[in-house]
């Protein structure tokens, strides 16, 4: 997987979001200034061939979808954060968060119960 722009991957979280769309559609959930109609079908474009996004055809109208998905993403970006930036160490990143956000200890532990209870739950699923 690769690294999408900033304009890219804001149109990215619209077709989540909306999960199918024309253009109009994702034009008209962008922030003011909103780009041009030609930017935004031609970003689209682009991640179209960058395998992120297909479409379907009504005549002359596209309808785009995601095919890749926002967990799918997350997880290549956040895999490419914790190798850049903490050695793939997760107690590192870990350490990193707790201090830049003054995590107090009963926050911390209750990180780690969610933590707990997500390998379970995962556990149990395999």
């Amino acid at each position: 997987m690769i690294t999408l722009t900033k304009a890219e991957e804001q149109i990215m979280h619209i077709l989540w979001d909306l999960q199918r769309a024309v253009v109009r559609d994702v034009l008209e959930q962008l922030p003011e200034p909103k780009p041009a109609y030609n930017t935004v079908s031609t970003v689209i474009r682009v991640l179209e061939n960058k395998g992120f996004v297909s479409h379907k055809s009504y005549g002359t109208t596209n309808e785009y979808y995601a095919l890749v998905s926002k967990k799918e993403y997350t997880k290549f970006r956040f895999g490419e954060l914790m190798q850049k930036y903490f050695n793939n160490s997760f107690p590192q990143m870990a350490s990193f968060f707790a201090k830049e956000n003054k995590l107090s200890i009963r926050e911390l532990e209750e990180m780690m119960r969610e933590i707990r209870d997500e390998l379970k739950e995962n556990e149990n699923k395999s």
